[in-house]
């Protein structure tokens, strides 16, 4: 996934959530990233965040650790 695409859609989903106030939004915008973002979304998400998370909502970067790491899985 392009990171510019991984940047939009996290803000698109912040900005849904914005509207519920801000602890609501934080909460909800993490548990629809856990929920419908696969394992390398959330990981490119993620990855991002961590290199201080440039163009995203504040909603996503509060939201940061709420959001569940990918497992690892054995290969």
């Amino acid at each position: 996934m392009e990171q510019r695409d991984m940047i939009r859609m996290a803000n698109q989903i912040a900005s849904f959530f914005n509207g519920s106030g801000p602890d609501a939004a934080v909460k909800d915008a993490a548990e629809h990233i856990n929920k419908f973002w696969d394992p390398r979304m959330r990981q490119t998400l993620l990855a991002h965040l961590a290199r201080g998370g440039e163009g995203l909502d504040p909603t996503i970067i509060k939201a940061a650790g709420l959001i569940k790491p990918p497992r690892m899985e054995a290969a």
